[in-house]
């Protein structure tokens, strides 16, 4: 059944309107013309198209691939017809992910043909061919059987099988062989038709060996020791029967055979009409190649917490009342959300409907999906951008078809293929890898919750530190919240915080703390210590902090961090445009101390293997998670104890005051949620564990919150700020943008755009702050000095008239203003 939702947002067609009917096609055209949708009429031929389908179109003075997206509105006359179905097998996405795309297009202001483009197997839009074939009639061509030899040329060319008009061979060139066909089309011999063919991975076949009732006779008389008559069978050809019988009607691959002796006496059996051949799908599977694990979810045996059954309970009643409101999982780190996942989806399945479940890192959830695996026996697919080409394809072809129970993967596979369902998990829902920074720029978990709303599914946002957006609607209302405050195994971790200023007085230099050193050489490896280095992502990252009393210098304006940029040497707040000249002393202590702070991943690999050589130190970070199968072998090595020290990115030292000092929105926040989240890794057995915190800024709040275990304070002070300068939850953010090769130019069309959003904004009386312009924190980039122009308030989205033009882009919902 349709859900409300998609009705709705499809624009489903009611009575048959009057004059030609009207679409609204998603064109997939370079440049700026495909940045919105277009309306196209309908012709009587082609009545029977739905949305999804892909089709041919004119689009200024060429033809164009197109998308089929719904009914279009009214216009003007003289609308440009459809010009002709292009064959894909069917539409290339289901109404519920159609709807999604089209939601997606309109909220971030995307091109639709790029969102389409997002959700499909890589390169599948990229080859649009004309296909020939012989037509029903082709034999019986004419009354009086005559033909010109030019059109006999091309029917014996299609004999075989049809083929691509590009390969046709005609002295006409292309318009005149064009123009044969499609008189001969016309005359019912020839057939055709506009096909997508794969460019990219399609489909991957391989031969089948299955024995006939003669090679079944054959074999018995052998075995009885009779003569069959005729040439008489050699060892290897018994042999392959033999194994070909075992196996029965299921049939054996020739890959198995692949270099084995057997493999010589398949020719022979096949003429003999003993064994017969045939060509069947052989899909990639990626968990195929990973074996399920014994362990779930929970204890075999144990119970759930009263908690955890009010959470199921909770989650249960959404999936059977089809209510989309969304569902904050606030549970600590060892509270048992994964085991409420797997009865979530439990009862989702048993209501006949399929579930998606979304994870920040497809690396780092792998144990997540193994104690799944475990636990259900259901049709499990993977998405992510790791995947080969053809692995990808294979999966979305799988989860179109509708044999896959449960789809897992990355804010990729929010486009899955699927029909319908019942629940989506999004996993750690305050992750900033869930927002994409490439168009289109989604927010996986918003628009995991629009999914939601589209299909009628419960929606479950699991995470230990919720974002402050998430928290805020729970508060207001807007989610419903479930707080697993308990951890149902180990203790809480102690935590202990180190002044790495008083560290660097002593003449410490160097980026482990004397504590954090004595920490480690302390670990018990007979015992199973292992310990955890967290490093934040944007550790990269430049402020400017007194490494004598941890100021760093904020705004006079706002009391944001000011960013240090190169070009010009100033600081520049990206909230109101200040600038400010860049101190030689702190103005806080006087001190000439002033320093940019920064650490890597691999410097701080290194110090480690230089100070422990005993210890076994891995490191998992973006460069690791590139290389293909790399981070999944990292993560099962320190999972197993064949690591004692793992180093990573979002996974305790120098880059947090970094985070803390960033001029974002979402500094202390990220922080936060790094520190609290690296503690709830501590102590989750039986033996107690120990966090240690190394900051310039120990009294720091998002610190001292995590130090003390008192989550409430630090997102009463975060809202209450947030409310203040009517940031999310309380408001919207949109970041434009602008790129060009002269820097005076840029910035002058970003004054010029400040100038145009707040008349738009006074005109309309919209309560919108328009700040900037500001130089991106990467100021040129590919040869293009860039400006962020930044909007902020209720409903921002309205001054931009649903698009921007080229050279300007835009972020709906930013994750960062740097």
């Amino acid at each position: 059944m349709t859900a409300p939702a998609l009705q709705a947002a499809l624009e489903l067609p009611g009575a048959a309107p009057a004059g030609p009917r009207l679409v609204e096609v998603a064109v997939d055209a370079a440049g700026g013309g495909g940045a919105r949708s277009y309306t196209y009429s309908i012709p009587e031929a082609l009545a029977d198209l739905v949305p999804g389908e892909a089709v041919l179109v004119e689009f200024g003075r060429r033809q164009a691939l197109g998308i089929v997206l719904g009914d279009g509105a009214e216009s003007p006359a003289g609308v440009k017809p459809v010009l002709d179905r292009v064959r894909a097998d069917g539409p290339l996405l289901p109404p519920l992910t159609l709807a999604l795309a089209r939601s997606i297009a309109a909220h971030y202001l995307a091109p639709p043909s790029i969102v389409i483009r997002s959700m499909l197997p890589p390169a599948m839009l990229e080859r649009l061919e004309l296909v020939a074939e012989r037509g029903p009639d082709a034999a019986s061509p004419g009354d009086d059987g005559r033909m010109a030899p030019e059109d006999l040329d091309l029917l014996e060319q299609l004999d075989a099988r049809p083929r691509h008009v590009r390969d046709l061979a005609s002295a006409e060139g292309r318009a005149g062989l064009v123009r044969r066909l499609r008189a001969l089309a016309g005359r019912g011999l020839v057939t055709l038709d506009w096909t997508l063919t794969r460019a990219g991975a399609g489909p991957r076949f391989e031969r089948w060996l299955t024995i006939e009732t003669a090679g079944r006779a054959a074999l018995e008389t052998f075995r009885r020791g009779e003569s069959r008559g005729g040439r008489p069978l050699g060892e290897r050809q018994l042999e392959l029967l033999a194994e070909l019988e075992r196996r029965g009607d299921a049939g054996v691959s020739a890959s198995e055979l692949a270099g084995a002796p057997l493999l010589s006496a398949v020719a022979s059996l096949i003429r003999r009409g003993l064994i017969t051949s045939d060509v069947r799908e052989r899909p990639r599977v990626p968990l195929a190649r990973r074996p399920i694990g014994r362990r779930g979810a929970r204890p075999s045996g144990s119970e759930l917490s009263q908690a955890q059954a009010l959470a199921v309970e909770t989650i249960a009643r959404a999936i059977m009342q089809r209510e989309a409101t969304p569902i904050l999982l606030d549970g600590v780190t060892g509270s048992g959300k994964t085991a409420i996942y797997v009865e979530a989806l439990s009862a989702s399945l048993a209501a006949g409907r399929p579930a998606l479940v979304l994870v920040p890192e497809i690396a780092l959830a792998m144990p997540l999906i193994d104690r799944i695996r475990a636990d259900l026996a259901a049709s499990i697919a993977i998405l992510h951008s790791a995947l080969g080409e053809g692995e990808r394809a294979d999966e979305w072809r799988r989860i179109r078809s509708g044999v896959v129970d449960v789809v897992i993967g990355t804010r990729l596979a929010l486009g899955a293929p699927l029909g319908d369902l019942g629940l989506i998990v999004v996993d750690e829902e305050h992750d900033p890898a869930y927002k994409s920074d490439r168009s289109p720029r989604v927010q996986a978990r918003d628009a995991a919750i629009r999914l939601g709303d589209l299909a009628g599914a419960a929606v479950v946002l699991g995470s230990a530190t919720p974002s402050v957006e998430s928290v805020g609607r729970a508060r207001d209302g807007v989610y419903r919240s479930v707080i697993l405050a308990e951890r149902l195994s180990g203790a809480h971790a102690a935590v202990e915080v180190v002044d790495l200023r008083a560290e660097l007085a002593a003449g410490n230099r160097g980026l482990l703390s004397e504590r954090l050193v004595r920490a480690l050489a302390s670990l018990d490896r007979d015992a199973g210590d292992r310990a955890i280095l967290v490093i934040n992502r944007r550790g990269s990252a430049s402020a400017v902090l007194c490494r004598d009393c941890g100021t760093a210098q904020s705004c006079p304006e706002c009391s944001r961090p000011l960013v240090f940029h190169q070009v010009g040497m100033t600081l520049r707040c990206h909230h109101c445009g200040t600038a400010s000249p860049l101190a030689t002393r702190c103005p806080a202590c006087g001190s000439p101390r002033i320093r940019y702070l920064g650490g890597g991943t691999q410097r701080v690999e290194a110090e480690l293997r230089s100070r422990f050589p005993g210890l076994r130190v891995g490191r998992l970070d973006r460069d690791v998670v590139e290389r293909k199968g790399a981070a999944e072998r990292v993560v099962d090595a320190f999972t197993e104890g064949r690591l004692d020290v793992l180093v990573g990115t979002s996974l305790v030292t120098k880059g947090l005051d970094v985070a803390l000092n960033l001029p974002d929105e979402r500094a202390a926040e990220r922080t936060y949620q790094l520190l609290a989240q690296a503690v709830g890794r501590a102590g989750r057995g039986e033996r107690p564990g120990l966090a240690i915190i190394q900051s310039y800024q120990p009294e720091h709040p998002a610190i001292q919150s995590v130090a003390r275990g008192d989550a409430r304070a630090f997102y009463d002070a975060e809202l209450e700020q947030r409310r203040r300068f009517g940031s999310p939850p309380f408001g919207q953010l949109v970041k434009l943008t602008v790129g060009l090769a002269d820097r005076e130019g840029a910035e002058r069309e970003g004054r010029a755009m400040v100038e145009r959003l707040r008349a738009r904004a006074q005109e309309h009386g919209q309560d919108v702050d328009v700040i900037g312009p500001a130089p991106a924190y990467i100021a040129r980039r590919a040869d293009r000095w860039r400006f962020n122009v930044i909007l902020r308030g209720e409903r921002p989205v309205e001054l931009l008239d649903g698009s921007v033009d080229p050279p300007w882009s835009v972020d709906v919902d930013p994750e960062s203003l740097l």
